[in-house]
Order: structure tokens, then C-alpha cells, then sequence
């Protein structure tokens, strides 16, 4: 973290914004700053698109007085309810809002507001990293406003609220997912006497809607870490609250001296792995779901130890109900995540056999555009701690790789369709819609994909013929 100084701020404030909005708020004889993740983010060498503006009086006031100052390449969004109000300027972004102090009833997140002064705005903010303010006007212009103390937290790297962690967190306890994530994106540790009112507040994010708890969760999940974010989520008790399903994956069963591995943790290790080679969201939630399904089809067997069989397809099917539950969006990006979740294991099972080409046109055929998501999927999965394990994997997987890339170049397996259409066959045989007809779709499916008949009209109709006598059908006219 940069050591800065009044003038190094100055410096940093030095762009033609800050100084139009200092020459406004003069001008209208109101106390300006700049707050929030901005300054936060000065100090930590962050990139920040985020400028948030406080002024003592009328945040839409001085919105107003800056855009007409601006003039026509500035756009106005004023959001009278809220008291606050945007302006749009060669790509900046500059949210205004009037210093503020704000009282909660115990059944609701939002606040009844009323007028206040700097420091009245700065006891509300959710973390001292957050409650740093800067001076705009000309006079005090670079002035740093610290009460809590925020820059010895950023310098020890910690997450803690201004005020009472108790009354932060059960006055908003949206707040409780924030500071997770905060510590999740800065790799930062959580205040102890904070922590601890995390646990003892935990059942008041039951009154925060779940889109907010979603959006939360896609910041830890677009972390470079994510698996910190969940491990101080199941720490403090939050985790069974938000997502029972993830939660439900922690600990290990023995029996007989026979235990299995902690799947929630092994979990965490797949997301990371994940994480290393992609920023796609929603494969970062496929390895997250991945096995969820485990604790539905646990199993004791006295001879093998503990199975998870078909926890790939169980999983699959859970996927849905997590998504909507969660308010996470329900169309091709839900579609995607249940794919890889049903197919994960698939990959493996065919790294730790013989991997024939049958088997990997297959799973070409039900991957489809999403085959090189699925294959880096199973190779975060491999989380062996026997090197030479996973290093066998490993090499199966780069056979399995050369085979998908072969047979896709030879057989255009990927998303085909079977040459001969059902309509076609319809149509030979003077069949309306019935069984016989999937029958032989199938058939040709299979005998394409097993390497039975090449992925060519032709061959395809000529076994298809032949399968139709063998179920007792003849084309129309024979």
C-alpha cells in the first residue's frame, strides 16, 4: 500500500473532473468530497471507475450545478427517492449524494434518512476502508477525513466496521456478505471483534432479498481466490443460511476405519484451479456445483468404502432449483453450468480406462462447443495428493485431448446432426411420428458415433436400411 501524503493526493486529484467539481461546489457554497471505495482504492494502487461524491446539502443540487457547468457532452440521472443523483461525462461516472445519517427498524435493511453532517455520513459506512473521505474544496482540496483510522486497516491488511460490528451488521446485514467479499477481493483478514458479530448476526440475512446475496456471490466468485470468501462464509455460520447445498458438502464420515474426503474442501480446491486458467463466471459456478450432488448418493459399501454414484447426474438436476432459489439468471448460462455439472465425470471415467474413440466422440457429441470448458473442469478436479496419480490422469487427459482434436478434424462430431433426418425417414417408409422412428434416429446416432458407419449421408442411409429390416420395416413401394 502507497505511503501518500496530502500532496501526493492533490497529485492523484489533479484530473479536470475533481477540479470541476471543486470549482462547483465553491461556487455553491457546499462542502464537497470525494469517498468510498475511491479513496480506498487510491491508496491500495487499485484502478477504481467508482467516483462517489458527499456534499454537505443537496447531492442533486450540486449534480445539477456541475452538469450545467459541463454542458451538452454531460448526461443528468437524477433519482429523487433516494435523494441522489449521476453525471455522465467523457466515460466518468460521478454518483452525488448529500451527507447523511441514517436509523433502521429490526424487519428492514432500509434505513429511514435524514440530513447529517460529514461525520454523520462517515459513521454509517460499512467498513473503515470505506469511511476515508477527501476534500474537494479549493481550500482544503487533498485533505484526507480518516476517523476510524481506515489507513492503519489497509496497512494491516484488516476488514472492520466504524461502529459497533453488532449494530453494523443486524442494521444491514447485507453488510456481513460485503465484508466477506472485501476480504475476498483484497485478500484481507476480518477484524476479530468483527468476525465474531458475523456469527452472532448471521440469522439476520434472512431479511436480505436473495438477488443481493447473489450479487454478492458472483464478487467472491470473480475473486482470484474465491475459496477464501466461502471458508469465512462456513467459519462464521452464513454458508448453511445462503447455500445450504454448498454447506451441506463439509465434513467427513467415517465408518469401519473407513472415511471419505472432505468434498467441501475439495470443492474450494476445484473452484481455485478453475480460477487459474479462466475468468468465465459461470464455469467458476460449474466447478463450484460440481459435486453437489455427493451428500444425496453417499453410500457405505462394506468392500469398496464410500460411493458417490451418479452424483454427476444427481447434481445436474439440483442445478435448477439452486439457480432459481438464487435468483441466478434461468437460461443458457443455468443450461451451461447443469451441462458441466452432469457431465464432469465423464472425461475422468475415460482418463482412467482405455480412452477409445467411441468413447470420446461421445462425449464430443454431448459437449459440443462447451468440450475445452468441460476438459479444463475435470483437470482442476484432479486434486489427488499421490503424485503419481495424478500425474497418470494427467497424461490421459492429454491423450484425450489429442483424441477429441483428431476425430473432430476427421468426423465432425461436434453438435452434428444425424445425416438422415427423421423427416426422411418419415418419408421412405411412409411413417407418421412413432417409435419406430426414434428407433432408427438412434440407431444411426450410435452406429456414427461408435465408428460403425462414417458421419456421411450416404453410409448412413444405406445402415439405415438395414436396420429397418431388421425391425420389420420396408420403404414405401418395396
Amino acid at each position: 500500500m502507497r505511503k501518500l501524503t496530502q500532496e501526493d493526493l492533490v497529485r492523484l486529484l489533479d484530473k479536470r473532473i475533481f477540479h470541476l467539481i471543486s470549482e462547483t461546489a465553491d461556487a455553491e457554497g457546499m462542502e464537497c468530497y470525494v469517498v468510498g471505495g475511491y479513496v480506498r482504492d487510491l491508496f491500495l494502487e487499485r484502478p477504481s471507475q467508482d467516483i462517489d461524491v458527499v456534499t454537505v446539502g443537496s447531492g442533486i443540487r450540486l449534480a445539477r450545478a456541475l452538469a450545467n457547468r459541463l454542458g451538452t457532452g454531460a448526461h443528468l440521472s437524477v433519482f429523487s427517492n433516494f435523494g441522489t443523483a449521476q453525471v455522465k461525462w467523457h466515460g466518468l461516472e460521478v454518483e452525488f449524494v448529500g451527507a447523511r445519517k441514517e436509523s433502521y427498524s429490526h424487519d428492514s435493511r432500509k434505513p429511514a434518512v435524514e440530513d447529517g453532517t460529514l461525520e454523520d455520513d462517515q459513521n454509517r459506512r460499512d467498513f473503515t476502508i470505506n469511511a476515508m473521505a477527501v476534500c474537494l474544496n479549493k481550500e482544503r482540496f487533498g485533505e484526507l477525513i480518516d476517523p476510524f483510522d481506515g489507513l492503519w486497516d489497509m496497512e494491516d491488511r484488516l476488514i472492520r466496521t466504524p461502529l459497533d460490528p453488532d449494530i453494523t451488521f443486524s442494521d444491514d446485514p447485507l453488510r456481513m456478505m460485503r465484508c466477506i467479499r472485501f476480504a475476498t477481493q483484497l485478500n484481507f483478514q476480518i477484524d476479530e471483534e468483527t468476525f465474531d458479530a458475523l456469527a452472532r448476526n448471521k440469522e439476520r440475512i434472512s431479511i436480505v432479498s436473495r438477488e443481493r446475496i447473489a450479487d454478492e456471490l458472483n464478487k467472491i466468485m470473480a475473486t482470484s481466490t474465491p475459496s477464501k470468501g466461502f471458508v469465512e462464509m462456513e467459519r462464521c455460520g452464513l454458508l448453511p443460511l445462503v447455500f445450504p447445498e454448498l454447506a451441506a458438502l463439509e465434513g467427513v464420515e467415517k465408518m469401519n476405519g473407513r472415511g471419505h474426503k472432505d468434498n467441501f474442501y475439495h470443492t474450494l480446491e476445484v473452484l481455485d484451479n478453475v480460477c487459474r486458467g479462466s475468468d468465465n463466471l459461470w464455469l467458476r459456478w460449474a466447478a463450484l456445483l460440481h459435486d453437489v450432488g455427493k451428500p444425496r448418493t453417499k453410500r457405505f459399501d462394506p468392500v469398496v468404502g464410500w460411493t458417490f454414484h451418479n452424483h454427476d447426474f444427481a447434481g445436474s438436476k439440483m442445478v435448477p432449483g439452486i439457480f432459481r432459489k438464487m435468483k441466478l439468471p434461468m437460461d443458457e448460462r443455468m443450461k451451461y453450468v447443469q451441462k458441466l455439472v452432469g457431465l464432469h465425470m465423464r472425461p475422468i471415467v475415460i482418463a482412467d480406462e482405455e480412452v477409445t474413440d467411441s468413447a470420446v466422440r461421445r462425449l464430443l457429441f454431448e459437449a459440443g462447443d462447451d468440450i475445452e470448458d468441460l476438459m479444463a473442469l475435470c483437470e482442476a478436479d484432479i486434486t489427488s495428493k499421490n503424485a503419481v496419480r495424478k500425474q497418470r490422469f494427467l497424461d490421459n487427459f492429454k491423450l484425450v485431448r489429442e483424441k477429441l482434436a483428431d476425430l473432430e478434424e476427421r468426423d465432425r462430431i461436434r453438435n452434428f446432426q444425424p445425416p438422415v433426418t427423421g423427416g426422411e425417414i418419415m418419408e421412405v417408409f411412409g411413417l407418421q411420428p412413432c417409435r419406430e422412428v426414434g428407433v432408427l434416429k438412434t440407431a444411426i446416432k450410435d452406429a456414427i458415433l461408435d465408428g460403425v458407419v462414417p458421419n456421411e449421408h450416404d453410409e448412413a442411409f444405406a445402415f439405415m436400411l438395414r436396420k429397418a429390416e431388421e425391425i420389420g420395416l420396408k420403404p414405401v413401394g418395396k
